[in-house]
């Protein structure tokens, strides 16, 4: 018997879609860019943290005046209302992802119980 596992992952992700987690994250996205300032501020967080990311898995050191313009631009993402929102929808939804991770990593973690 041939198993097609990408179709019951296609149908997940329709599922997925259909969530009340999933919801709250498409809205709280559309609420920030709906609103400049917020959809300006988060685009600079975001771009500052995947430059840091980025130099961290490179090696590179991270400058003071890099640490110092992130933690203040973090912080003033941290005090908007729109985007802390939508921070705690994407929390929701991911707590769900992790959820459906344990499920699916259920058969190999048995696996290895045997031993």
């Amino acid at each position: 018997m041939t198993v097609n596992i990408y179709d019951d992952l296609n149908k997940l992700e329709a599922t997925l879609r259909k969530t009340a987690e999933f919801a709250k994250v498409q809205q709280a996205i559309e609420d920030v860019k709906a609103d400049e300032q917020a959809s300006e501020l988060f685009k600079s967080f975001r771009k500052i943290q995947l430059t840091l990311q980025e130099k961290q898995m490179q090696g590179e050191e991270i400058s003071g005046e890099e640490l110092e313009y992130a933690q203040k631009t973090a912080q003033l993402a941290q005090q908007n209302e729109k985007i802390m929102q939508m921070l705690q929808a994407e929390m929701g939804l991911s707590g769900l992802i992790e959820e459906v991770n344990r499920v699916l990593m259920k058969p190999v973690q048995e696996l290895y119980e045997t031993m």
